[in-house]
């Protein structure tokens, strides 16, 4: 399965994410849509959606979008919620969740900055995608895609675009 990540659009959904995402066949929201359900329901409308609310996302998002979600795809246990953190320094739910689950594929956004990482600890990958948006202090727009085969993450690809 070609899966696209993003995280903390903010309200934002331009035509060159929508064109980087175009190959893939599912799109997972790390959080913080931002335009309520009217973004949400673009993306979907886009591509089928697999997503979580983030700590600027509506009540009435997170009927569709819970605070996290813990599924398999392809092999693999996948966890995704907004507030993560990475290894050493999680949220303290976060770890809870990560503790509880044992993922292989554990995803948040929330920090606006793109880190994919090991953590040898608890052998699993820690990705960020950074942010979609233009909301934020990052510098550099970001989001990735990647494929998910026989219980393997590979062809990782980074899309970037200035603020």
């Amino acid at each position: 399965m070609f899966i696209g990540l993003i995280s903390d659009t903010h309200g934002v959904f331009d035509p060159q994410f929508q064109a980087f995402l175009e190959p893939v066949d599912q799109i997972w929201h790390a959080g913080d849509f931002g335009g309520g359900m009217d973004l949400a329901a673009r993306i979907a409308a886009f591509k089928p959606l697999v997503g979580v609310s983030g700590n600027c996302d509506n009540q009435a998002l997170r009927y569709d979008h819970p605070l996290h979600r813990f599924f398999e795809c392809e092999g693999l246990k996948v966890l995704m919620t907004h507030i993560g953190g990475y290894p050493g320094r999680y949220d303290s739910r976060a770890r809870e969740l990560i503790d509880r689950y044992r993922p292989d594929i554990f995803i948040c956004g929330h920090s606006h900055i793109l880190k994919v990482v090991r953590d040898v600890k608890r052998n699993m990958l820690v990705i960020n995608p950074g942010a979609a948006g233009i909301q934020g202090f990052h510098i550099v727009r970001t989001a990735l895609r990647f494929k998910l085969e026989n219980g393997k993450i590979h062809s990782m690809e980074l899309f970037e675009m200035d603020r």
